[in-house]
């Protein structure tokens, strides 16, 4: 669960986990502007709701040396296709694969996820690709950037919380490509 933040004129400029969400909230670093509304964790003390978008208060600086690993970004590096089959898959639907499976070592890395669909991920279970007779159509790797990836002109598509569309909308009105 991701948390869109914001920046103190209310232009996003991020998404991050809801965990480094409520330590800029907490810090006072940055304030909650709309909640997960069925979404709550507990202290010892006192009981949150998880942040859908927060806006942080003074200038935040942003420097991303690398693309996180993450889901969605797993997704995007493989351009939403199965590794095996070439099928594509929705954002929502598909499994990451371990290329060498668990079991025998494989972390759960760049160098050895993928996206696979689920019959692919069933057909190949705990074997090497090898094993279960399945080539790669490319194999895993770092990606130092990622088209699409989140970006202040990205705008709200389906996945996405619905929290977040309001903010994103109005970020599609200056972005958009203008007719002839």
């Amino acid at each position: 669960m991701e948390t869109l933040v914001l920046n103190s004129a209310y232009a996003p400029v991020d998404r991050i986990s809801w965990m480094d969400a409520i330590c800029d909230v907490l810090t006072g670093r940055a304030e909650v502007i709309v909640a997960y509304p069925d979404r709550t964790i507990c202290s010892a003390r006192e009981e949150f709701q998880v942040p859908s978008v927060i806006r942080f208060l003074g200038r935040a600086v942003f420097r991303k040396q690398h693309v996180r690993f993450n889901r969605y970004n797993v997704w995007l590096r493989d351009e939403g296709h199965c590794q095996y089959c070439g099928c594509k898959v929705s954002r929502t639907g598909f499994t990451y694969d371990h290329v060498l499976p668990q079991s025998r070592g494989g972390k759960t890395v760049w160098e050895n996820i993928v996206v696979s669909c689920g019959a692919c991920n069933l057909k190949k279970a705990n074997k090497t690709p090898q094993e279960a007779k399945m080539k790669l159509r490319r194999p895993p790797f770092i990606p130092k950037v990622l088209k699409g990836a989140f970006s202040p002109v990205l705008s709200w598509n389906e996945g996405m919380p619905m929290e977040w569309r309001s903010f994103l909308r109005s970020v599609d009105y200056w972005h958009e490509k203008l007719d002839p």
